[in-house]
């Protein structure tokens, strides 16, 4: 038996196991016993705060000294044929708690009967001892013919130890898949570069990831796997800490690699621990639990899990940089060495070389610290160029020192950094970059505290900084001419922009102060107004640049959370427009900011909503706040186009429409389009029964419009609304109108589950259109809550609702505003809570923002007039209370 090596482990008496197994004990009880204490006694260790390092070295000799144990129980000590061999992350000698276990089982020859079942009865029992075991059985010759065909394979085989068996088949293939045999150093490196960049696709491209994967990831442990095995396949190093030798890495560099290695160690292993299992993805369910494990604490401004995370962001930041220049220094050396260096020069800061750009010599930046910034400019002015040379790089992380006030107090800088904003391209590329190279937190103190900062919400996908390149990377998309078909409507108002400048600074700046605490855009309206003015900007330009980061969440607020049919919401939002200029400007940079903030986020509703915003409030400011839109006026005016509508079908009786009419009242045509009501006359109108239910895509509004026609019952809205629910369908917008004749008008606009209408899905169609019916038809019955499963993100959230009240005396109507958790069948629950309350829902409008709701619920009392008796708004408050706290609500606490 070849691996006598103990491991160290004070809980468990080795010396007895040993004994035990000699004297032929069972087992697998034996050896299930022994893991479960090593198990815990990792466990106990790694919260105790012990080095990551010595716990993942000491399972994989735990792994080690049992395989070795059974091995010998079916295989002998003897046996020259047959070897085992830990191949991947156990191969390097690292498991974590739950780690897989890749074994390779090498043949001497390709068909050996003679081993067959006792292959099987030692994997058997491996997987009896409940070891996640990943094996492959090859001789060498299929070794070296897989391994040549599938670069996964030939990586697993450079990273091996002997665990038991013929040793020397062990050394034989390290021999057989060395890089002179198979894989060359420059294949190598290709395929690993190309295997990389898919890698990273799946992921988004983005570091900053909500839920990240540890393992995976950019920035993750791959991606220092990846510096290692091409480093050991190319340059022979044995250690990462070869390639200080090689001066590839300063000694510094080489210490942020390791200490971001054991810093994602101590997320994986709590992952583990959490989960119960192999878990390399830090999903919300762990986040909270991983920040606690490591003890962060809550502070003035961000709880403990946001500032966990953010030192994640910050540390697999640091490893996605050190991967892009070590990578870059490798293409260097591995693709370059036999080629001239003939540099083209650019200036006399810089060079062009193999398509890189790199400094002249490497006191440019200490001669000139200009020039630090005068790089990007070059990459955007000079396409040809691929990106910065690595030991750029590293001359520029090495300089940052450089940036300091004395040089933001120069003219010439400030000039530069402006001028970036002002190129027609590369602006979003450079910026990133600048990100990345810690440029921008250095330059702008204000923008480093936003560097890695997350939001513990469903809402905000991104950090902050990542969020605020993303919004400007939206911003210029909507200016070039080849992206024009993506979003043809921002594209024509960019077009009108005569200094763009001043929107992308206005999206590069929109969040600069979140995670202060108070209005973030209050303060990032200072910030901004500052910076513009500190950098030279006109003062008109740069009060347009702050207005528009003060006001950047009015236009999606007024928008989702106000009636935009109601002139006087238009009237006001259009006061604080105040011209067409500005009024672009916003709606830019809101259609942006939201595209940004989460893709599952934007959808079509969501852009014709802020396109119909945008439309009425460029028609108010044409038509000039001294001549408002008369109500009497408009409603006739809709009357006469739905008329019109109504009478191009010979078989339209008039004088049923107009009697049909005399039952509305004028809210009906101040909140519905010609052809709406045109569409519902004509339905009533013909309909030999009730309750009429219709489907139709509104196409301009960018969702399916249900409409329901039908004597009004008590829990008509909660019926349908639970009925929408259980299809999986999102509601958007609903409209409820009650005529004079006690029937109502529903209206429904709703989405899918990926945010889309219902277009061409004529099946689901006809289903939504025969559970609705159900539903009308149904809706005297007691509404049941929603049985539909709570998702795994939304559990991570809980709290009592915020429900606050107004009175619109104008309209006779009171207002409730309703912000609390989400939760399967919310609308159901707040219209079942309504009756019971005894009060009557004249208008909702919907809005949800990732693992939270902001509803909006117009009420009036049994007899249609506002709620002045706050004993009744008690009631409804105690009823919501009761019904929708995550934290005492057992309907949801059941799912949990």
């Amino acid at each position: 038996m070849q691996s006598n090596h103990r491991p160290t482990f004070n809980e468990i008496d080795f010396a007895d196991l040993e004994q035990a197994i000699a004297d032929h004990a069972a087992l697998t009880p034996l050896l299930c016993k022994t893991i479960q204490q090593a198990n815990n006694a990792i466990k106990q260790r790694f919260l105790a705060g012990e080095n990551i390092t010595l716990l993942v070295k000491d399972r994989a000799t735990l792994i080690d000294w049992i395989l070795a144990h059974v091995w010998y129980r079916y295989f002998g000590n003897d046996n020259q044929d047959i070897a085992l061999i830990a191949v991947g992350g156990y191969g390097r000698g690292e498991l974590h708690l739950y780690s897989d276990i890749d074994l390779l089982i090498l043949l001497r020859h390709e068909n050996s009967e003679e081993h067959k079942i006792n292959i099987e009865q030692f994997i058997t029992l491996l997987w009896d001892l409940k070891l996640d075991v990943g094996h492959s059985v090859r001789s060498i010759e299929r070794c070296i013919s897989e391994a040549t065909a599938d670069i996964t394979i030939a990586t697993n085989l450079m990273e091996t130890h002997f665990i038991a068996g013929a040793e020397s088949l062990f050394n034989k293939i390290n021999t057989a898949v060395s890089p002179h045999k198979i894989w060359c150093g420059r294949q190598f490196f290709e395929a690993k570069c190309k295997e990389q960049k898919q890698r990273y696709r799946k992921h988004y491209d983005a570091v900053q990831n909500l839920e990240p994967n540890v393992k995976e990831g950019p920035g993750g442990l791959r991606d220092i796997q990846v510096i290692g095995w091409v480093a050991k396949r190319h340059f022979g190093a044995a250690t990462l800490h070869d390639l200080v030798n090689h001066r590839f890495l300063t000694a510094s560099e080489y210490a942020t690699l390791m200490d971001g290695q054991e810093f994602l160690w101590k997320v994986r292993q709590g992952l583990h621990i959490l989960a119960g299992r192999r878990e390399d993805r830090l999903l919300f369910d762990h986040q909270k639990n991983i920040a606690k494990i490591f003890n962060y604490k809550d502070n003035a401004h961000h709880i403990a899990v946001e500032r966990f995370m953010k030192d994640y962001y910050v540390t697999i930041t640091a490893i996605n940089r050190l991967n892009e220049m070590l990578l870059q220094l490798f293409e260097e050396a591995i693709l370059y060495c036999d080629k001239p260096t003939n540099p083209i020069p650019i200036n006399d800061h810089f060079q062009s070389c193999h398509g890189y750009i790199e400094v002249t010599h490497d006191a440019v930046f200490t001669h000139s610290p200009s020039a630090i910034l005068e790089l990007f400019l070059l990459l955007q002015q000079h396409t040809e160029l691929q990106g910065v040379r690595a030991s750029t790089i590293r001359l520029i992380r090495s300089s940052l020192p450089l940036i300091d006030n004395n040089f933001r107090a120069k003219k010439q800088n400030r000039d530069l950094f402006i001028s970036i904003f002002r190129q027609p391209r590369g602006l979003t590329h450079q910026l990133r970059r600048m990100n990345r190279y810690g440029i921008l937190a250095t330059y702008i103190p204000d923008f480093g505290k936003i560097v890695g900062l997350m939001q513990y919400d469903l809402f905000h996908a991104y950090t902050v900084d990542e969020h605020s390149l993303m919004v400007l990377r939206n911003l210029r998309r909507m200016t070039v001419p080849e992206f024009a078909h993506e979003q043809p409507f921002c594209n024509k108002i960019c077009n009108r922009l005569t200094k763009p400048e001043t929107l992308y600074l206005a999206g590069f700046l929109h969040d600069i102060a979140k995670g202060r605490g108070g209005d973030h855009s209050t303060l990032g309206a200072q910030v901004a107004l500052d910076f513009c003015l500190y950098h030279g900007m006109k003062n008109y330009d740069a009060r347009l640049v702050s207005w528009c980061v003060k006001n950047h969440l009015l236009m999606s607020a007024t928008a989702q959370r106000q009636d935009i049919s109601d002139p006087e919401v238009i009237t006001h939002f259009a006061r604080i427009m105040g011209d067409q200029h500005h009024l672009d400007h916003l709606f830019l940079l809101t259609t942006a900011d939201i595209q940004g903030t989460n893709p599952r986020l934007w959808n079509s509703w969501k852009a014709s909503l802020l396109q119909e915003l945008y439309r009425l409030t460029s028609q108010m400011l044409r038509r000039g706040f001294e001549h408002p839109v008369n109500e009497t006026e408009r409603i006739q005016d809709v009357q006469a186009a739905a008329l019109d509508l109504l009478t191009e079908s010979s078989t339209t009786n008039t004088a049923a429409v107009q009697a049909l009419w005399g039952n509305f009242n004028n809210d009906y045509y101040l909140r519905y389009r010609p052809d709406e009501i045109a569409w519902h006359a004509n339905a009533i109108i013909n309909s030999k029964e009730i309750p009429i239910v219709l489907l139709k895509e509104e196409i301009s509004r960018g969702a399916t419009s249900i409409f329901i026609y039908a004597k009004d019952q008590a829990y008509l809205f909660a019926s349908v609304t639970q009925a929408l629910d259980e299809m999986g369908l999102d509601i958007v917008d609903a409209r409820i109108i009650t005529n004079n004749k006690g029937y109502v008008l529903d209206t429904f606009l709703v989405l899918d589950a990926e945010g889309r209408p219902l277009t061409n899905q004529p099946d689901i169609q006809q289903r939504v259109l025969r559970r609705i019916h159900q539903a009308a038809q149904q809706a005297d019955e007691v509404c049941i809550l929603s049985q539909r499963r709570i998702s795994r993100r939304l559990k991570q959230f809980s709290g009592t609702p915020q429900i606050t009240f107004s009175t619109d005396l104008a309209k006779d109507q009171s207002i409730m505003e309703v912000t609390a958790i989400d939760r399967p069948g919310f609308l159901a629950i707040v219209a079942k809570a309504l009756v019971e309350c005894g009060l009557n829902l004249r208008n909702a409008k919907i809005s949800t923002f990732g693992e939270k709701v902001e509803d909006i619920f117009y009420l009036t009392d049994q007899n249609n007039h506002a709620i002045h008796d706050k004993k009744r708004f008690t009631a409804i408050e105690q009823k919501l209370h009761e019904l929708l706290d995550t934290k005492t609500s057992p309907n949801l606490n059941s799912n949990l």
